[in-house]
């Protein structure tokens, strides 16, 4: 008799577990059972800046203890970044046991805490039986959006979907509520120069200011919010005090250079020699090319984040004023480049440092002296030169 192959083990076994996953999805909660928010903390690498979020479904008369996360996706995907970059990338809700989920924060050194929602045994097999059907492979996988449709939100709208006859998640909004952008500052902690890209390809969209249901985007408002907030019906929040699981363990990040003192530094450097380059009459193509390139190759950047692809957050970005794209023609030209070309991008970037503080749109602050540079090298090239002046003279 043939032996079975490694490969036909590995599927039988699959299959079986399978199977016992889905039998498990059609039984109902007992009266035992509990659903709790989990909380993960932030990682070290840019994409885990802002924590995480997952629902926990126990009940121990069944041996069931599951874990469902809402914002994975396959690294196996083909064409994986030009699909993320586009905004096509399909993200899923997946499943796991609570103890490997736990082990995993372990490992990476990242705090969790957990807290138990007050919900009635209906809603609790209700919350159970959509996580169940969100799972099935037809309807897993879901377009992403950071700011309305993550992990967070999804969790929030699960739970809130669930009640019965009650509410929890009020939707106030004021002239003082905070804005996405800002709501995502604190998150970046020491990443400077994460914040000063992210700020660069986020567009007006995101500085409006929010009603308290949006600030449940980030996983800690979410806690926060769940266990502070009393239902419309009782004079309880919905979510028992956090408890904590796991401390954190992680090393932070190093600090690094902030954008503002680097680019005020370019500044400084720019101002004095084009100050000198007028009076000794250098050409300073060595700085206007890799300044300006740098500029050019941004502004594509921007366009290509605002028109090509389907991110809500990248639409209607006013950094394309000073990442112009008239800076793809300038590069080329130098001297020789139209003056009227000249004057209108030196009057779009002048915009940005004039209007810093009362445009639609909140800037990085290391704008302000990347500005002031192109300003001033523009310049360069609208004052007529020295030799010029002694020979009209």
């Amino acid at each position: 008799m043939q032996q079975p192959s490694l490969r036909t083990i590995i599927v039988f076994f699959a299959a079986l577990l399978f199977c016992g996953v889905s039998a498990k999805a059609d039984d109902k909660l007992s009266d035992s059972s509990f659903v709790s928010l989990i909380t993960c903390g932030a990682g070290n690498d840019y994409y885990l800046a802002f924590g995480h979020t997952a629902i926990r479904v126990c009940d121990p008369s069944q041996n069931l203890d599951r874990v469902y996360n809402y914002g994975t996706f396959d690294f196996g995907t083909p064409h994986l970044y030009l699909r993320f970059i586009r905004g096509y990338l399909n993200y899923c809700v997946s499943a796991s046991s609570y103890r490997n989920f736990v082990n995993n924060y372990w490992w990476e050194g990242r705090s969790l805490t957990e807290q138990r929602l007050r919900m009635s045994l209906a809603e609790r097999n209700r919350l159970y039986t959509a996580l169940e059907e969100n799972c099935r492979p037809q309807n897993r996988f879901y377009l992403y959006d950071f700011f309305r449709d993550n992990c967070a939100t999804r969790a929030r709208d699960m739970i809130a979907n669930a009640l019965e006859d009650r509410t929890v998640f009020a939707k106030q909004r004021s002239d003082t509520n905070k804005t996405f952008r800002q709501m995502i500052y604190p998150y970046t902690g020491r990443l400077k120069w994460w914040q000063f890209g992210v700020d660069m390809l986020l567009g007006m969209r995101c500085d409006r200011p929010l009603s308290t249901f949006d600030y449940m985007f980030i996983p800690f408002d979410l806690e926060n919010q769940l266990d502070t907030t009393p239902m419309a019906a009782t004079a309880q929040p919905l979510a028992e005090t956090s408890v904590q699981v796991l401390p954190e363990t992680k090393e932070p990040n190093a600090e690094s250079l902030s954008p503002d003192l680097v680019f005020w530094l370019l500044f400084v450097i720019v101002a004095i020699l084009s100050v000198m380059g007028y009076i000794k009459q250098w050409k300073l193509r060595w700085l206007d090319i890799p300044l300006f390139s740098a500029v050019a190759l941004l502004s594509v950047i921007v366009i290509v984040m605002w028109f090509f692809t389907i991110h809500w957050c990248t639409k209607a970005n006013l950094n394309i004023l000073w990442l112009n794209p008239l800076f793809l023609y300038i590069v080329f030209r130098l001297r020789k480049s139209n003056r009227i070309v000249l004057y209108i991008a030196m009057a779009c970037v002048a915009t940005v440092v004039i209007g810093f503080a009362w445009l639609p749109q909140q800037f990085n602050t290391a704008v302000i002296p990347i500005a002031l540079s192109l300003i001033i090298r523009l310049t360069s090239y609208i004052l007529p030169s020295k030799d010029t002046e002694t020979n009209k003279k």
